[in-house]
């Protein structure tokens, strides 16, 4: 493990990998990290590198048709991390070590045409059906009016969850009060697991594009977000005093100026909670050179909060990313889908 990822390690941050893909979890284990996350992007971008064409082409062969054969690889990609983090898992009796599953990004496709209580329906089955039987899955559900509204039986199921595409304060406290309403009912409560994904480098991309009189804040915008969703977060768990902590994913972490340094959200948001970076991020902040510390209750100066607060609508700020998010939520597994049909003469012949 390099010298930066251990102090970032040491400074208070789990490590979380922003892949599934086999080889790239076992160095990041090496790296320090202890768990992963997936997406439909990151399973989509596997199957198409070709490594897994016989296993596809065995499942073609057996009849599965192209939904079923998408489910089935990401479900054994996803078991298989689970297993390089299983013992982590164990060791921190379950405060640690997951790897996300990603329920199907579909529920949101505007084509479908899914009405809100069809969407929340299939939220709640394919939650329990994708998590049962698994100690170190966590059910990955986005913070959208379905999602959002299926968390509290979810988490009533007892079933560890990550609410993802979080860009608001409305959208983390929406998903955090239904997570702890749920918890309350579940069988084993207090025991129960949660993390919120807020997304960073998405939002300084949007003040860039949408409030360009930003001065002084522009390009920290997504930092204090975070920062201010984090200490919220620490507030309302800490009177709790549960077992298992209740943490910030801090997601979107790889910077998508290239003025900046590849490890400016890793570095501002390090000292606490949960990083789930890109293999690429990590890399680079590996061979940093830099001493990360404790950087994630350092707000910036008054006059920069008030610029932020002054300038930026969260509720416009919200609605764009979520537009945009949803896009390429479902794309990728149509993408992927497509690549399946594709393949069938070709794997099976």
């Amino acid at each position: 493990m390099s010298n930066s990822l251990t102090s970032l390690i040491q400074s208070g941050t789990k490590l979380w990998l922003d892949s599934i893909d086999p080889k790239l979890v076992i160095q990041a284990q090496a790296d320090g990290a202890t768990g992963a996350t997936s997406n439909p992007i990151i399973v989509a971008d596997l199957l198409k590198s070709g490594r897994f064409d016989d296993q596809m082409g065995k499942l073609i062969s057996q009849g599965l048709d192209n939904d079923a054969i998408a489910w089935e690889m990401t479900d054994r990609l996803v078991r298989d991390a689970q297993a390089v983090f299983h013992d982590v898992w164990v060791r921190s009796q379950g405060n640690d070590g997951y790897v996300s599953f990603e329920l199907d990004p579909l529920i949101e496709d505007p084509k479908r045409g899914m009405s809100l209580e069809e969407q929340v329906e299939a939220y709640i089955r394919l939650g329990k059906r994708w998590s049962a039987g698994h100690d170190n899955r966590m059910i990955k559900v986005p913070a959208t009016p379905g999602g959002l509204a299926s968390v509290e039986e979810l988490a009533a199921a007892g079933i560890p969850l990550n609410i993802t595409l979080i860009f608001s304060r409305r959208q983390y406290e929406a998903a955090r009060d239904a997570v702890w309403r749920g918890a309350q009912r579940a069988r084993g409560f207090p025991k129960f697991k949660s993390v919120y994904s807020i997304f960073v480098s998405r939002v300084d991309v949007y003040t860039e594009k949408h409030v360009p009189q930003l001065r002084q804040s522009q390009g920290l915008v997504g930092i204090v977000n975070c920062q201010r969703i984090w200490a919220l977060n620490q507030a309302f768990w800490q009177d709790k005093q549960l077992p298992l902590a209740q943490e910030i994913v801090f997601a979107s972490t790889g910077t998508k100026k290239a003025s900046d340094l590849p490890w400016k959200y890793v570095a501002a948001l390090a000292g606490s909670d949960i990083q789930t970076n890109p293999p690429a991020t990590n890399r680079l902040a590996a061979d940093s050179g830099v001493t990360f510390t404790r950087q994630v209750d350092h707000l910036p100066s008054p006059e920069v909060l008030a610029e932020m607060d002054r300038f930026v609508d969260p509720i416009h700020l919200e609605s764009t990313l979520m537009s945009e998010g949803l896009a390429k939520f479902a794309q990728p597994h149509q993408d992927l889908l497509a690549l399946i049909e594709q393949k069938r003469s070709s794997l099976v012949g």
